[in-house]
């Protein structure tokens, strides 16, 4: 008797890359303290390209526009599609910009959670209107504990505000307001595996109860780590890659631009 004998193909990882905070305008070639957002996010997008494995979704955690401006979100869209078309795209609000003008796209991204090959991404909306600073509305801890408590797989949490302190004074006036009621409802759920967001223009990495915490630098100017007042680092715009695998398990790398000379302000005081 011949008898066949198959291996199971182990699952490949699910790759997700995070950009977040261009701050692009609603004209093409907008500035934001000297920097043109347009080419430093085309030049990200293209590093991509050239480092990453297609990815399976990108992920935008929130101030995709500066002004908030509907032509903005459309720009944001065709841009990421010209580099990479058919990828799922997915994006949540910052305190930029503007949910309704979000609204207004020809096609809307994901917005609420993300599930494939054995992962849950939930995205939540930390943004208060008119306001620098965070906060999730208690409709958004209760959305998120019933996505957890129905669904058991490897889960991160992504938003735009930090949620814990990141070492710099000035920023970390803006951490989400009810982080304490954030973490409670996580400290619940033991698939919980990391947490992300934006906001902070600075790469950072700490841990909670068995969660990653991470932050993700900006497509754009870059806050200095560890300041008091507000401050511009001379590091290169960048992103981060997630590789996902299904035994819950996760790598995650942050990669910049390497060469290139910007006309950023670095004298700036704010923005």
């Amino acid at each position: 008797m011949n008898v066949k004998i198959f291996k199971r193909r182990a699952m490949r990882p699910l790759r997700v890359v995070q950009i977040t905070d261009c701050h692009l305008g609603s004209q093409p070639g907008e500035l934001m303290l000297g920097l043109d957002t347009d080419q430093s996010l085309f030049d990200v997008l293209e590093l991509i390209q050239n480092s990453e494995p297609t990815p399976d979704l990108i992920l935008a955690t929130g101030d995709i526009s500066n002004d908030g401006g509907a032509a903005s979100y459309q720009r944001f869209i065709d841009i990421v599609n010209h580099y990479f078309p058919g990828v799922a795209l997915a994006w949540l609000p910052g305190n930029h910009d503007d949910p309704l003008n979000m609204d207004q796209v020809d096609i809307l991204p994901i917005e609420a959670h993300y599930r494939a090959q054995g992962w849950n991404l939930i995205l939540l909306d930390s943004r208060i209107p008119m306001e620098e600073g965070g906060e999730l509305h208690p409709n958004e801890l209760m959305r998120l504990d019933a996505e957890l408590k129905a669904n058991s797989e490897p889960t991160m949490v992504f938003l735009h505000h930090q949620p814990v302190p990141v070492g710099s004074e000035w920023i970390d006036q803006y951490v989400v307001k009810n982080a304490e009621a954030f973490f409670d409802v996580l400290d619940k759920y033991d698939h919980v595996k990391a947490v992300s967001w934006g906001h902070v223009h600075q790469e950072f990495q700490d841990s909670r109860n068995n969660v990653t915490l991470l932050a993700t630098p900006s497509t754009c100017v870059q806050f200095a780590p560890k300041s008091k007042p507000f401050k511009l680092d001379t590091i290169m715009p960048g992103y981060r890659s997630y590789s996902l695998n299904a035994d819950g398990s996760f790598t995650s790398e942050v990669k910049r631009i390497q060469t290139k000379a910007y006309a950023i302000d670095f004298a700036s005081t704010g923005y």
